[in-house]
């Protein structure tokens, strides 16, 4: 028979964390995305949060997750269509990096990410900064 609930893993307890920080800081992330959208658009590429060794936010240039989606034989060819149609003023996108694989992170903030940058009112260095201290703080493996 089929059981209901798989037990836990270090293989996907990195996802419920990442997940669960995602939600307890959205109106953060929202406001740090499009801070870091009115700084250089999609010129950089998608932001990320690699968690090794220590968590910390990268760019995910598009071209390197393309060349990724070619190594894994297209399977990311959905998470390429995802991040060519994001909306920034409407939803946060971003990928997390964790035991060698991703995961997609999108979310539709209320507010928008446009207003949680103006409600917040930190500049994007500051943003990154706190940020970066509450996930280490968070997401301990």
């Amino acid at each position: 028979m089929f059981s209901g609930i798989q037990p836990e893993t270090g293989d996907n307890q990195w996802r419920r964390l990442l997940d669960k920080f995602v939600k307890a800081n959205q109106p953060e992330l929202a406001a740090l995305f499009w801070g870091l959208w009115l700084e250089n658009g999609d010129t950089q590429g998608t932001i990320g949060i690699d968690l090794q060794p220590q968590p910390h936010f990268v760019y995910c240039p598009k071209e390197a997750v393309k060349n990724l989606n070619e190594r894994v034989g297209n399977r990311l060819q959905e998470l390429l269509g995802i991040i060519e149609n994001n909306k920034p003023e409407t939803e946060v996108l971003m990928i997390g990096i964790g035991k060698g694989e991703i995961k997609l992170i999108q979310f539709a903030p209320e507010p928008s990410p446009q207003v949680c940058f103006e409600q917040v009112g930190k500049d994007v260095d500051s943003l990154l900064e706190s940020l970066e201290e509450r996930i280490i703080e968070q997401i301990i493996f």
